[in-house]
């Protein structure tokens, strides 16, 4: 991949894996639109991150749950470069662990799914006329191994159900644009040291480096995959 023109967009981005994955795709050369819900908080990590840099951060408003936020974002970008290369559906809310499947709060569900789960998903589709314009194009979903039907347990039910459907959604847009050679793959960071993970984690740049691998693979590389440190979890 051509990192010196590589356009690269991160969802979530002012803080934890987003803003470390921003930081990581810039200092290869990238050209990354940082985005936040609230334009300062975007323009408030750009300010810390971008100062040595080789590449680009760019600082924009994205609230992945609102289809006019998401389309004017795509606007911006064709007009400015014209394509996507790089997709990062980071944005993700409520690590429930307070909460149990028998008296989950479905509203709560609800919320959580609008973000974790439709937000990527409306991202990836309004985004997807851009990405084929590019040579490269990439989509990484980061999820979680919550979300791993195999593992799964009692427990954070909002969260770890999400991320099931955000893999299952991963594995359903992989193959439909594996002809197109647009690699589409989910990355569990693992237990990493943020604000929604808690203390006692891996350092932020161990999780990010997990989705910087999947979002700068070469053509031959895998999709419809789920990764951790480049190694296959199971679903």
């Amino acid at each position: 991949m051509n990192t010196a023109t590589t356009v690269s967009l991160v969802t979530g981005g002012n803080r934890g894996i987003g803003r470390e994955t921003a930081r990581q795709l810039a200092a290869l050369g990238h050209t990354v639109l940082l985005s936040a819900r609230r334009p300062q908080d975007a323009e408030r990590a750009v300010a810390d991150l971008a100062p040595g840099l080789p590449g680009t951060l760019l600082p924009c408003r994205l609230d992945v749950t609102d289809a006019d936020d998401v389309r004017a974002l795509a606007r911006r970008v064709e007009g400015e470069f014209g394509r996507l290369d790089v997709l990062v559906n980071n944005a993700a809310i409520n690590y429930d662990t307070a909460q149990r499947a028998v008296s989950a709060d479905l509203d709560d569900v609800r919320r959580t799914l609008e973000t974790n789960l439709f937000g990527a998903w409306q991202t990836a589709q309004t985004f997807l006329p851009l990405l084929r314009r590019s040579r490269h194009p990439r989509i990484v979903n980061v999820s979680s191994e919550s979300g791993s039907l195999e593992h799964m347990g009692g427990g954070t039910p909002a969260y770890g159900v999400s991320k099931a459907a955000l893999n299952a959604l991963t594995r359903k847009l992989a193959d439909e644009l594996r002809a197109e050679r647009i690699l589409v793959n989910a990355v569990c960071p693992g237990w990493i040291a943020t604000d929604m993970g808690g203390s006692g984690g891996d350092p932020v740049d161990q999780g990010a480096a997990s989705v910087v691998w999947a979002a700068t693979l070469p053509d031959s590389g895998p999709t419809g995959g789920f990764f951790r440190k480049g190694a296959p979890l199971p679903w």
